[in-house]
């Protein structure tokens, strides 16, 4: 019965950890910057939230999902956007398609890297709180 007491503690310590992007230094918002290297120049921002939930602005529209795997495995569930037309639906595409398909992260300061295994990344600053 004594180890099994220690053994107890330690599973339920484990349970409780924050396994979210957020939980690892990604709480708040974040603008994309790149997209495989290349500047993204339209407007995208991901919001990471303390629950395990996403919302986001896409270039056209908003959407939100839910973060489904632990760090530093990165899978949201389907994303579910608004469907407002606009100038920038390529750009909204692209963003949108990327994000899904995106399998790691890597938080590092202000910097947070989205990659997947065959080398496509995106890159978002850090939106300073107001």
């Amino acid at each position: 019965m004594k180890q099994i007491l220690p053994a107890l503690f330690l599973l339920a310590a484990c349970q409780q950890a924050d396994e979210t992007l957020a939980g690892h230094g990604a709480l708040g918002q974040w603008q994309l910057t790149e997209i495989n290297g290349s500047a993204f120049t339209a407007a995208a921002m991901i919001t990471f939230h303390d629950d395990g939930t996403v919302t986001g602005r896409a270039p056209c529209n908003s959407f939100g999902a839910t973060q489904s795997a632990p760090y530093p495995w990165f899978e949201l569930s389907p994303i579910r956007a608004t469907k407002r037309a606009c100038n920038d639906l390529s750009a909204e595409s692209a963003f949108l398609t990327a994000l899904q398909n995106m399998t790691l992260s890597e938080v590092s300061g202000n910097i947070l890297i989205l990659s997947n295994d065959t080398g496509q990344t995106m890159e978002f600053i850090a939106v300073p709180a107001q």
